[in-house]
């Protein structure tokens, strides 16, 4: 039986959206290159019999493993090692070692900052941090909170850690050195994983092909497959254990073979990578106008972009597609500013001014005012050139709202080099 894990995040400031969850991302990566299946993961507040609910919850799914995060603090909010003891049946006891760490941490916190504490440094609420279950093993704080592994009799394992990432995820790294860790995970089998990505291909129309792989005889039954609609291109990540291998494989295969014309990597290569690759050897030149300076940063981002991009333009009004990329003043007032003809025209002009033989342009409607009905908003023009090898021209109408249009305009560019360059 695979390990299985859950996980617990705690804080009201979470679930109330007033900071961002960082750490049960982070976590369930860690666990799953392991080799453990995380099962579930949940959000509650700093409430005693909500903490203590979602491990009985999780203990009740039938998880090895539980792994809080967040309530380890001083204050009367923090409960979450009061709960997990509550769980466990265990007694809490101050741990007179760690007692003494916290209030060495305290005295060297208020010597830098010139405040002077009471008594021995501990007051009564950072002493609540040293207490630890009976029988559990305590972590060193990397702030003032110390972590917990607690094993629970005829139980899952609990690792309790504070919530600051800067905290947690060196601990973390002490966490997995504790014996009980260790034994457990010496249970896991081995994940791996492979990512398919495509561009073009609807989710309703992978859908479909998925039971039609089924159908033709491919068991993917036992295989984790998940999918993902990021900004315009489909992700399918498929994770299997060794026994699994050959069927893994042939999902592989069957994917690129069923969706040849949209699938664009069967090894998880994203699109920036896969044209940085494509230019080799080439000058690029971009000519933006509604994504204004998108296409270009995404470009300049990868690391040795300076050995192709040669440079870009951002003509976002009409005088200035004139004026830098020498597109003909009659023309956009014949075709209009957002037309194939003036997309053209840019990725010319970007060419011969700085001396590329690579190019692509971008120019539309991005809203939320603007658009006609012939020209709605979302409706966005592109023309890709390569001396030497030919060119591609798209129009389309993009949906979403202003942002969503010029960064999927942005990402249509980069898929337009690809398939010019390949």
């Amino acid at each position: 039986m695979p390990v299985k894990a859950g996980i617990v995040i705690t804080g009201n400031e979470v679930l109330n959206s007033t900071i961002r969850d960082e750490n049960g991302p982070w976590l369930s990566k860690e666990l799953s290159d392991l080799g453990v299946d995380v099962d579930s993961k949940i959000v509650v507040p700093d409430e005693l019999e909500a903490i203590e609910s979602a491990l009985g919850y999780l203990a009740a799914r039938g998880v090895d493993l539980i792994v809080t995060t967040g309530g380890l603090g001083p204050t009367a909010d923090d409960k979450t090692a009061e709960a997990v003891a509550g769980f466990a049946h265990l007694d809490l006891r101050v741990d007179r070692a760690m007692e003494e760490k916290i209030g060495a941490i305290l005295k060297r916190y208020a010597s830098a900052r010139g405040v002077d504490l009471p008594g021995d440094g501990l007051n009564e609420a950072n002493r609540k941090q040293a207490l630890v279950p009976e029988g559990a093993t305590p972590l060193d704080p990397i702030g003032t909170a110390p972590g917990l592994v607690v094993p629970v009799a005829s139980g899952p394992l609990v690792i309790v850690l504070p919530g600051p990432p800067r905290e947690l995820r060196p601990m973390w790294e002490d966490a997995k050195r504790a014996r009980p860790f260790v034994d457990l995970i010496a249970r896991a089998t081995p994940l791996s994983t492979f990512t398919v990505r495509m561009f073009g291909t609807p989710e309703s129309e992978l859908a479909l092909g998925l039971r039609e792989i089924e159908q033709s005889g491919l068991d993917i039954s036992d295989l984790s497959v998940t999918t993902c609609l990021r900004k315009g291109e489909l992700e399918i990540d498929v994770r299997y254990r060794d026994p699994q291998r050959e069927v893994a494989e042939g999902l592989r295969e069957a994917l690129a073979s069923r969706f040849p014309k949209t699938t664009f990597s069967t090894d998880g290569t994203g699109i920036d990578e896969i044209v940085a690759g494509l230019l080799e050897g080439r000058r690029l030149a971009v000519a933006e106008s509604c994504s204004a300076g998108l296409l270009a940063a995404r470009i300049a981002s990868r690391p040795g972009s300076s050995e192709y991009f040669s440079g870009g333009v951002v003509s976002y009004s009409n005088r200035s597609k004139e004026d830098l990329l020498e597109v003909p003043a009659d023309l956009i007032e014949r075709e209009g500013a957002v037309s194939p003809a003036v997309a053209e025209a840019m990725a010319r002009g970007a060419i011969a001014r700085f001396e590329a033989d690579t190019s692509v342009a971008i120019t539309g409607v991005a809203g939320p005012g603007g658009g006609t009905e012939e020209k709605p908003v979302g409706f966005v023009c592109f023309h890709a050139i390569g001396t030497g090898i030919g060119e591609l021209d798209l129009a389309r109408t993009i949906p979403g709202d202003r942002n969503d249009i010029r960064e999927r305009s942005a990402l249509v560019a980069m898929h337009m080099l690809r398939r010019l360059l390949s």
